[in-house]
């Protein structure tokens, strides 16, 4: 049977973001492509948490259920490739894949999540999800009274202090910046018993990806069992910005309430417009997002 090519919707990214809102549209009988290169970005994490009913599951295997779930909805189609390139065409959008295939849609849905900008520390990459984490909600519970890193050059560092000091009473915020705090924030962080490091990191020591030591450029070390760390990052597809979307200061896809970008019958969901990285909080903004591309088609043709 020859492949569809017109669709109504073209979801770019197939992980949690793009499986909710293909749900929510094979559910109202719309005809759906997934278009999914199988590449997350959360694809070296051990396990999810704080979603409820899925706490502890890998995050592959959320996705592999969720995957079989929507298939059982004939509308939608998956196709395996990568979107290269997309375009704007009289009445919907024109997406190409590496593969050589072109497909046409009313609407778009980016699901496409963001790449994170490893430093140039040894190590740090390797750990990054697994012991190397980003977030007290995603991965703080498994760390509880462990001795415990902050390594942030900016003012995050001192708001995440705050929220690891509920988790573990031994933290060290690792900072090559001498005049982070003020002295009002230097103060408090000294009567909880937080120490700031100043040293140039070298190189993170780790075994599969389980921090041992932090070794500074001085050859000294420190003993962590888990260190936060925030990391630049960039759009992990550029064909946002090429159809026009706008971006916020941080560098997201800029959305309104209702996931809609700046680009008429274009929306975004998930990590790429949304600092709030988690499983829940992608599924959430997809399940909206589709129910959104649904009403916009329903108004349109009714």
């Amino acid at each position: 049977m020859k492949e569809r090519k017109e669709f109504d919707v073209i979801i770019i990214g197939g992980s949690y973001a793009g499986l909710s809102a293909a749900m929510a549209l094979g559910r109202s009988l719309r005809n759906v492509l997934v278009i999914d290169s199988g590449v997350p970005c959360n694809r070296q994490t051990p396990h999810s948490h704080n979603f409820i009913t899925q706490d502890a599951v890998s995050p592959k295997e959320i996705a592999d259920q969720a995957r079989a779930q929507v298939q059982q909805y004939k509308t939608v189609k998956f196709h395996n490739a990568f979107a290269k390139t997309g375009s704007k065409l009289e009445n919907g959008f024109e997406i190409n894949t590496d593969s050589g295939e072109t497909f046409s849609a009313k609407k778009l849905i980016f699901a496409t999540g963001i790449k994170d900008i490893m430093p140039e520390i040894k190590g740090f990459s390797e750990c990054w999800g697994i012991s190397l984490i980003h977030c007290p909600y995603c991965h703080g519970y498994e760390f509880k009274s462990k001795k415990t890193g902050i390594m942030i050059n900016n003012e995050r560092a001192y708001h995440l202090a705050q929220l690891v000091n509920n988790l573990t009473d031994d933290i060290t915020i690792l900072t090559t910046e001498l005049n982070l705090f003020s002295e009002q924030q230097a103060t408090k962080l000294n009567n909880h018993g937080i120490s700031v490091n100043n040293k140039e990191i070298l190189e993170i020591e780790h075994e599969n990806g389980y921090i041992k030591n932090v070794v500074f450029k001085d050859a000294s070390k420190l003993n962590f069992d888990a260190v936060y760390a925030s990391v630049p990052f960039v759009q992990h597809s550029d064909i946002p910005v090429i159809l026009g979307c706008e971006l916020t200061e941080q560098g997201y896809i800029k959305v309104d309430n209702f996931q809609k970008t700046t680009i008429e019958g274009i929306f975004a969901i998930g990590d790429n417009s949304s600092p709030m990285r988690s499983v829940a909080n992608a599924v959430a903004a997809g399940n909206f997002a589709g129910a959104m591309v649904n009403k916009e088609l329903t108004e349109e043709e009714f």
